[in-house]
Formats: structure tokens, sequence, C-alpha cells
């Protein structure tokens, strides 16, 4: 879905223009191509019709992105497990963590209850609590929600203080509100945008990617989608082969700002495949093998955070559900490692687009914060042969 831009109030239509001609420079979406565009496709299995996480049917994302100034570079980026009450009609959920050193609010819940009962919000380190708040308020308005007096807001972040003017806190409650608002199942943007405005990941701009893979139907037929919030570090490989400064240097004369193997990840999982809150789990904690093909060593400074939920309307949990005892599907455990294949490919290919989508942007200090520079990607590819 096209991203929502917040632009100062009071801008004049010249300015405006400029603003808008200047895009480029803080915006997603750039011109760049998508990792699979040009042959970096990892894995065996073949990805759903948009190649991310609303492949998954009736997952929906919405971004805000908040360019103000000089110095404002955030904004909020929400999934929606289903368009219905999610409160009401919650979803089996796992959580998995590798290295701790991050936040993720509301996951002692989903770990008690293996549930999910809220929109799943990514943002900036310090604003995870305005984004809670307008999570609360947007499911409190729900229809239907009139009685409820305790809400579990699920909220992730990275730190983009590099970039963005972190004390600032410029999110506010109603940027998630208009995020989730805005959700809808359509193509989503990647890149500098949303909650990963102001992310760097390896040294390069980081950002929203996703993808998805679809289970051959011998083994389910289900769809995995995966959503990922870049701002970690390490040394970067694409499809094994080492993305290194000084070779990416001497291809496009392009470095990266003061690599790092430390920073965080929120990476988000969507399948309609009917699994245990346990299955999630197992499912989540698969996709830092994704994350590590990619080069992080889940740095003693790094965050890296994974929650897995179910679509499935056989294990949803309704209220009838919740009321009273019932039979409920379940697929069993000996029939879970294509899940886990497709986990970590979508996880890999994700943050692929994430880099390969993610634009220029100058932060904070007045740092030019480079994208990955693709065409250099590309020809150090076709050198090894990896891609045609």
């Amino acid at each position: 879905m096209p991203a929502r831009y917040l632009i100062p109030t009071g801008i004049s239509r010249a300015l405006l223009t400029l603003f808008v001609l200047s895009a480029p420079l803080a915006f997603g979406n750039d011109d760049d191509p998508r990792a699979r565009e040009v042959g970096v496709a990892p894995g065996i299995y073949e990805p759903g019709r948009l190649n991310a996480i609303t492949d998954v049917a009736g997952v929906k994302v919405g971004q805000v992105s908040i360019i103000e100034g000089d110095d404002i570079r955030t904004g909020v980026t929400a999934i929606l497990p289903h368009g219905g009450n999610l409160y009401q009609d919650k979803v089996p959920a796992g959580y998995a963590q590798g290295n701790g050193y991050g936040k993720m609010m509301g996951t002692t819940q989903v770990i008690e209850l293996g549930e999910l009962e809220t929109p799943v919000l990514l943002t900036n380190t310090l604003s995870v609590a305005e984004a809670a708040a307008g999570s609360i308020e947007w499911t409190l308005a729900q229809p239907g929600n009139e009685r409820v007096r305790s809400v579990n807001a699920v909220v992730g972040e990275t730190n983009d203080a590099n970039i963005n003017n972190i004390r600032a806190r410029a999110v506010q409650a109603e940027h998630a509100i208009e995020a989730i608002s805005a959700a809808t199942d359509g193509a989503v943007d990647e890149g500098s945008v949303g909650a990963a405005m102001g992310t760097v990941t390896f040294g390069w701009k980081g950002g929203i990617g996703t993808s998805s893979r679809v289970l051959p139907e011998a083994d389910g037929g289900f769809t995995v989608g995966v959503l990922v919030q870049t701002n970690y570090g390490g040394e970067l490989h694409i499809m094994g082969v080492p993305m290194s400064p000084d070779a990416l240097a001497s291809a496009t004369q392009r470095v990266p700002q003061d690599p790092t193997p430390d920073g965080s990840i929120m990476i988000i999982i969507a399948t309609d495949a009917p699994l245990s809150d346990r299955n999630l789990h197992r499912l989540a904690s698969r996709s830092f093998l994704g994350l590590a093909r990619t080069g992080s060593a889940m740095s003693n400074g790094s965050g890296d955070y994974a929650l897995a939920f179910s679509t499935a309307e056989a294990v949803r949990r309704t209220p009838q559900r919740r009321e009273q005892g019932h039979s409920i599907e379940a697929w069993p455990n000996d029939l879970m490692t294509p899940l886990f294949q497709a986990v970590v490919e979508a996880t890999e290919e994700a943050i692929y687009n994430a880099l390969f989508k993610a634009s220029d942007v100058r932060g904070v200090n007045g740092d030019q914060h480079p994208q990955l520079p693709v065409g250099g990607v590309i020809q150090i590819l076709r050198e090894r042969g990896v891609i045609e």
C-alpha cells in the first residue's frame, strides 16, 4: 500500500513542490529493483503473488512516515492479522528472541496466553509508549469493545537516532491510529518508509522489507509472509557472497556510514497454516536463520525479535471458543519442516528487499546516509556467477 507521509502544516505551495521534488532524499520505494527482480531469489519455494506478508489472506499493512524539517525522519508501521475485531477474535501467536538488547512491548502476555489481540506496531525506541497509546485507543473504539478494560498492545522498535532526532519524540498516538486505519491488503511499500524512515543496516540505509513463500500442495499449500524493520549490523552477505565496503566502493565509489555489528531487527511473520502458539514460537525462532544468512551474528548490542501469528479460522480464539471447551485443528509437529524452510527463505529475502528499496536519507546531523549501491551488488553477484 502507498505509505502516508506527514508534512509540516502551514507549508507554502512553492515549498511543498520543492519538498516533493526532493523526496528521493527521504522517501521509500526508490527506483531500484526488488531483490527477486534481478535474480536474487533465495531458497526453493516460490513467493506469493505480491511477494509480501499481505499474500497471507486477511493480513493488512499500514504505514505513516513523519518527515519534518532537517531532523525528523521516523514513523509507524502497523500489521493487522485480519480486518475484523482483533480483540474479540484473537489469533494464536508465538514470540522468539535472539539477543535481547531492545524492546518489544506486550510479549509477556503473548508468551503466557499464546495469542494476539491488537495490531502489531513498529516504531522507534523512544516512541513505543505513544504507539501503544494509539493502539489501545483504536482498540477501545472498535464496535463490540465497549466493556473492554484491559488491552495488550504489542509494539516493537528499533533505534533510529543516527538519522532521526529521536529525543524530539515526534511520533504521537494519532500517528499510530492513522497507520492502523490506513492498513490495506495490497502491495507493501519498502525501504525508507514508516517505522524504518531512520534505520541503518550494515552501515547502509535500512528499511522495511517483505517477502512470502507458498508451500506446494503436498506440504499443505500454506503461505508464510514476513515483514522486517532492519536496523542492525555485521558483515553483509547476499546469497552467501560477502559484500564488503571495500568491494562495493571499488564497484560504485559509495561507502557505508560507520558499519557496526550492533543494532536491531523486528521480524513479523504471518501464516494461514493452522498452527498452535507453541509451533508459532518454533516458526518465529527459525526466522533468525534467515537473519544469520545476511551476515548478522546477533551481537551483544543488538535486539533481535520475531513474532509469528496464524490467520487460520480453525485456530482463531473467538469469544465462544474462549468460554468453553472445544476441538481445535492443529498442524502436526512432523509436518513443520517445510514451514521452517519457508520462513527462513522469506526472512532472508525480506531483508534484501529492505536494503534494495531503501533510498538515501539526510540525517539529524546533516550526514547523508547512503542506500546500498544495488548496481554494485549486482555486478559482484554476476562476477561470482550467482545471478546471470
